[in-house]
């Protein structure tokens, strides 16, 4: 069955034994690790016990599967639940790892996670479709989930301040809390965050973002947005991630094209986005509500579906098809 954030943190407060087994994937890889490292400590708190947790990876597995079969079906000599984590899980794991959960009356916990799986992958399908079997997947942190994190920190942030962090953070989870929790650790006592206590601590993981491909892109700068580009999949990024940016993008300027439709004003409308836009991007994302309508960013909205799903089937290089996507959409920024 599919997890949603919310159910991942009512499980954590009170696991429910139907649950057999949790699959975690998606390419943000330190909040993969840190959501099964959660879901891990709600069953053993240490998870350094060797005689509570027992850590395996995918292609043990694969090789002979009888060692996951025998970790899954063994008993703590402490007694208790154990939990079995099984780092960088693969598709070849699927039908075994079904016939293991149907035959075995454990109530041992398994943590699947692995970062380069997708909805394709008959492992993702398989935890999906199995009542017994939670899958969660974590995407990029969005500004909303940055936002949920600073929440919990105790400390109070001027809107500046939250900005320049959104601008600054990644959209990977776990460089994002070594930078926050380097932000605590400074303020001490103090409490109020302000612009000048980001811009000293905070380092910038953006300089190659894909919210920094996404604007020259949709704003017409082909040059910058491969170079951009580039940058980013050579650092090791994901590329068809940048298609899901964009897509994001491109619906939020849809959205606000609605509000405008609606008779409200520029401002207005860019006012009720949520998450609000950030302020220094306030005036290329004006520019780019005047370049596109809702017409041609429908047309685009089609043509990245489009990008995403070759992606996944053609067989033709990832880099590639989102290259050219990248170059078909900025050049029709200016027409």
């Amino acid at each position: 069955m599919i997890f949603k954030p919310g159910q991942v943190e009512s499980y954590i407060k009170k696991p429910d034994n139907k649950i057999k087994a949790f699959l975690v994937f998606g390419n943000n890889d330190g909040l993969v690790l840190d959501t099964a490292k959660r879901i891990a400590k709600s069953i053993c708190p240490n998870l350094d016990d060797a005689f509570q947790v027992a850590e395996l990876i995918g292609e043990e597995i694969i090789a002979d599967f009888g060692k996951l079969y025998g970790e899954y079906n063994g008993q703590s000599l402490m007694g208790g639940r154990r939990v079995i984590m099984v780092r960088d899980a693969d598709n070849q794991m699927s039908k075994e790892l079904r016939k293991m959960l149907d035959d075995s009356n454990s109530d041992n916990l398994l943590i699947l996670y692995a970062n380069d799986l997708n909805k394709k992958s008959s492992l993702v399908k398989l935890a999906e479709s199995s009542e017994d079997m939670a899958c969660v997947a974590c995407y990029e942190d969005k500004n909303e989930d940055i936002y949920n994190t600073l929440k919990t920190m105790g400390l109070t942030f001027d809107p500046v301040a939250i900005q320049m962090l959104c601008a600054k953070l990644s959209g990977d989870r776990m460089i994002n809390m070594t930078e926050l929790d380097k932000l605590k650790t400074y303020m001490g006592e103090a409490k109020t965050v302000t612009p000048e206590i980001v811009a000293k601590v905070i380092s910038d993981q953006s300089d190659s973002s894909a919210d920094d491909i996404c604007y020259e892109t949709m704003g017409g700068n082909r040059v910058k947005a491969e170079n951009l580009y580039q940058k980013y999949i050579g650092e090791g990024l994901e590329a068809v991630s940048v298609i899901r940016a964009l897509t994001y993008h491109v619906l939020r300027l849809l959205s606000c094209q609605a509000y405008i439709e609606k008779r409200e004003t520029v401002d207005a409308a860019i006012k009720k986005m949520t998450p609000s836009i950030i302020f220094y991007r306030v005036d290329a994302f004006k520019e780019q509500l005047k370049m596109w309508n809702r017409d041609k960013l429908l047309r685009v909205l089609g043509l990245l579906y489009e990008a995403e799903k070759d992606c996944k089937t053609t067989g033709m290089p990832t880099e590639e098809i989102v290259s050219m996507t990248l170059m078909k959409v900025a050049g029709a920024a200016r027409k």
